[in-house]
């Protein structure tokens, strides 16, 4: 989903995002044509806000799997999921709590970088676990994966480069494991 930086109350994009009352839905679904229009209209009609949306096949190719993070202060989670489980193509609704959930994201963006700028843009890359992904005479492109605070913070100290585009995947998650499945993996 797009992203603007024009928030209510002129509020910097951080504080903004901090008093958001978010939740994450991963849904399963059958990976069947229309699906996907058939959940983000009943998100639109309902007038239910979606902050983030990704869907990819799931471990099974007849699935698929859809991150949504949804805004709670558009509507009690209860009432999404409820009517989300009235969409006949929907399997199963894990509802993920940001603290108990594993959250991942990709932003790829291209930032102005004159010459004598770029090794210290190369630094905060760095520091970042970024990747230059293409250089041309007046931008890079840049790639960065992590939890989505990691990305805010990244973008706004882009923000002082001068960003040209800048593209963000939206939210996947899936729940934490517990300590007991930890050790069990690791022996």
């Amino acid at each position: 989903m797009p992203r603007t930086r024009d928030y209510p109350g002129k509020q910097s994009a951080n504080t903004y995002r901090e008093t958001m009352n978010h939740h994450i839905l991963s849904v399963l679904v059958q990976n069947r044509p229309g699906v996907l229009a058939r959940v983000a209209g009943l998100f639109a009609r309902r007038g239910y806000n979606i902050v983030s949306l990704a869907v990819a096949p799931a471990e099974d190719p007849n699935r698929s799997r859809i991150t949504i993070v949804v805004d709670l202060d558009s509507a009690p989670l209860e009432q999404i999921t409820k009517q989300l489980f009235k969409l006949i193509d929907v399997i199963k609704i894990s509802e993920l709590e940001p603290a108990r959930s594993v959250e991942r994201e990709l932003m790829i963006a291209t930032i102005k970088a004159a010459s004598d700028q770029r090794s210290e843009f190369a630094s905060l890359v760095d520091i970042f676990e970024g990747k230059i992904i293409a250089v041309s005479d007046e931008v890079i492109t840049v790639s960065l994966e992590g939890h989505p605070e990691k990305l805010d913070d990244f973008e706004d100290l882009l923000g002082s480069y001068g960003i040209v585009e800048l593209q963000r995947t939206g939210r996947v998650a899936l729940p934490k494991l517990d300590r007991s499945a930890r050790l069990r993996l690791a022996n």
